[in-house]
């Protein structure tokens, strides 16, 4: 193993992210400790199940821990990397690309001061592959090739991993047509670790889309009905739905520019879907049916149990040149700005207050939390506001939420923290930091003798376990 030259320590403080004010600081450590070593719930998130399933062994340190992390290697980009010297896209680097990339991220390193990456790339580094250095151009040899000695042992294939992280449930994102055969693997192999999938619809309701006819072909064929019709595609959704769920399902997850929503007769319905297996839609007309498919999304939730979450206002492949040379889902998706109240009002007058709907609101626009989401939740029964996800999952961003939310919707009528990451090894990373989030927060209720200390324990252990439970009916 190469040795270090020069190295500064890498030490992660007890009290990170705690308040610093000294009572409430005693206050939250107290809290925290309640809940630093419970299960992980992970009900929204991308890791392959391949993974898992084959559970073979991390290739190199830069394919495990920067290539397929969007955090990461977009804001090296930013600074100049070429995103083909990091692997993005899928392409297999070379062990002499992978040390270089890896270098890459250690000249950049300072970049990342102050960001949740360098918190959980921290928190990975040391606890789980015990690095005592702080990654810098002369720390970076070291220790990568520590981590790359760690992945080849059997104890770091990804089913020890999440025994090792203890995550009691763990869900992936997955197209309609999608056989799952990686989870039926996991299940017949007698995995006691829970995996379960989400139907993931959203290009089979965009149809606009060129390829929009194929996917219908391939939705025919996975499902077994003849998508020919509205109808036709109609009962082809409804029987993938009941395939997931039979397959362990309990969510299916939608993301489109907005949450508008409406609903077309059954005869303006059927003639937009069948301009669009010609080919010949027009935008408004494609634009009215995926606001309108997503009202039969939710009545379809009523009828078979799923939750239903949206999660809106993404400018997807926002770089044109990028998309075409390493594909969507690379880095350069751009928030922008959503409205909920008079665009869900359609949806939820009809299902609403319907028993068995849930419906979890996630945002990246912090302007709707207090304005509309915290409100929405706090009268429909139906409707659970969202933990911060995505460029939100970030420490003041998380307190803000809290803030935000708490004061109309209370804590239980929130989703529990979700990790919505690729990047397998900091999902306890993520999972911490929102547990010593809450607990400061929830401390500082006790200091200012707004909440009783009993009443703070058992709430801090509720947004662990019991929330997320119930907001996703695991």
């Amino acid at each position: 193993m190469t040795t270090l030259a020069t190295a500064r320590p890498l030490a992660l403080d007890p009290d990170r992210l705690l308040p610093v004010e000294p009572r409430t600081r005693e206050i939250a450590r107290r809290l925290y400790a309640a809940v630093a070593g419970l299960p992980i719930i992970s009900p929204h998130g991308h890791v392959p199940p391949q993974w898992l399933a084959e559970d073979v062994a991390f290739s190199d340190p830069t394919s495990l821990l920067v290539s397929p992390d969007h955090y990461v290697f977009r804001l090296l980009h930013a600074r100049g990397v070429a995103l083909d010297e990091l692997g993005v896209g899928g392409r297999p680097l070379t062990a002499a690309e992978s040390r270089r990339a890896w270098h890459l991220l250690a000249q950049h390193w300072p970049a990342f001061r102050g960001t949740p990456s360098r918190f959980w790339m921290d928190s990975v580094l040391a606890d789980v592959f015990g690095v005592t250095e702080r990654l810098a151009p002369e720390s970076a040899d070291a220790i990568y090739d520590r981590v790359a000695e760690a992945i080849a042992a059997p104890d770091f294939r990804p089913r020890a991993l999440m025994e090792r992280f203890g995550i009691d449930i763990l869900a992936t994102t997955d197209d309609p047509v999608d056989d799952l055969h990686h989870h039926r693997t996991l299940r017949d192999d007698g995995f006691r670790r829970r995996v379960v999938p989400t139907f993931r619809p959203d290009r089979y309701l965009e149809p606009a889309r060129a390829d929009f006819a194929d996917l219908m072909t391939d939705l025919s064929r996975a499902s077994g009905v003849d998508t020919g019709t509205y109808r036709g595609y109609l009962a082809a959704l409804e029987e993938r739905r009941r395939f997931f769920k039979a397959n362990g399902a309990v969510s299916s997850d939608h993301s489109h520019a907005d949450v508008v929503t409406l609903t077309l007769d059954e005869n303006e319905a059927a003639r937009i879907y069948d301009a669009a297996l010609r080919g010949v839609v027009c935008s408004g007309d494609a634009t009215a049916f995926r606001r309108h498919m997503l009202v039969e999304m939710a009545r379809m939730s009523t009828e078979d149990g799923l939750v239903m979450t949206l999660h809106p206002g993404v400018h997807r492949n926002h770089h044109s040149p990028t998309l075409e040379r390493f594909g969507p889902d690379t880095g350069h998706d751009i928030p922008t700005t959503v409205e909920f109240t008079r665009g869900l009002q359609p949806l939820l007058d009809r299902f609403g207050t319907a028993e068995g709907f849930q419906l979890i609101l996630f945002t990246l626009d912090e302007t709707v939390l207090s304005r509309e989401i915290a409100p929405l939740a706090g009268f429909y029964p139906s409707v659970y506001a969202g933990a911060p996800w995505w460029f939100l999952d970030a420490p003041e961003a998380v307190r803000r939420f809290r803030g935000a939310v708490t004061e109309t919707a209370g804590f239980y009528r929130t989703s529990g923290f979700i990790d919505d990451t690729r990047a397998f090894l900091s999902i306890p990373a993520r999972h911490d930091m929102s547990r010593r989030l809450d607990s400061g927060y929830l401390a500082q209720l006790v200091a200012e003798h707004r909440l009783d200390e009993d009443e703070a324990l058992e709430t801090v252990i509720d947004l662990v376990s019991t929330i997320p439970r119930k907001a996703f009916k695991l």
